[in-house]
């Protein structure tokens, strides 16, 4: 099967202008896991090029844990960020469900008509739709061909508020992804410590809620990927 990961472009804190982008182990970890059950999965980001990575990601010891710095030293897997598809460019047929990467960058540019269009097609399709840490921004406000949203009366998770604090972001982000989503969805969970695993599965909906979550994304994409 063929899955779609997206990235954000976004690579500054519109405040501070530090740097930020897609968080790198969260990519890693899912690609590893789909790709050694033989699934192919193909990077894009929402405009397209290179893809910016937040530094910080490459400095934490917990998502070092698992490969990322053995991939961020591969130079083959590497080229795979240098020149992205836009998402409005991808031809989404192609594909048997995408997976929204998180990194702070997404809350900028994910909630954006580009990507809820693709969200929709499919979720619209039956198709699987996951997403973690702030990856389910891109589901924020998805309308459904049938005229709902996509998380109404869906379980769900995403990056805390707890969490951003840890990160010391709250003034950087523009919004807080728990309250849009605990206003959106039809439940919205956490784990008892942040910072730890939790995956949340619903239906075709996947959703993990910090970098730790990530290869379990994974793994609950592939016992629907079948």
């Amino acid at each position: 099967m063929k899955f779609l990961a997206l990235s954000t472009s976004v690579h500054r804190y519109t405040n501070s202008g530090i740097h930020t982008g897609m968080w790198l182990g969260e990519f890693t970890h899912f690609y590893d896991v789909l790709t050694e059950a033989g699934h192919e999965v193909t990077l894009a980001s929402v405009d397209g090029g290179a893809v910016p990575i937040d530094p910080v990601s490459l400095k934490t010891p917990v998502i070092q844990l698992g490969g990322t710095n053995k991939r961020y030293e591969d130079p083959e897997f590497m080229d795979k960020l240098e020149d992205t598809p836009a998402i409005a460019d991808v031809n989404l047929d192609e594909y048997d469900g995408i997976y929204l990467i998180g990194g702070h960058g997404t809350l900028f540019d994910f909630p954006s008509e580009a990507v809820s269009r693709a969200v929709a097609h499919f979720a619209d399709a039956g198709k699987i739709v996951s997403a973690v840490c702030h990856g389910p921004a891109g589901l924020l406000d998805v309308t459904l061909a049938d005229g709902t949203k996509l998380l109404d009366g869906r379980h769900v998770t995403g990056y805390s508020w707890a969490e951003e604090k840890l990160a010391r972001r709250t003034e950087e982000v523009p919004f807080s992804l728990e309250e849009k989503l605990r206003d959106q969805a039809g439940e919205y969970t956490t784990a008892k410590i942040p910072m730890t695993k939790h995956v949340v599965v619903d239906g075709t909906l996947i959703t993990g809620q910090n970098p730790t979550s990530a290869a379990g994304v994974g793994e609950a994409v592939l016992e629907l990927a079948v």
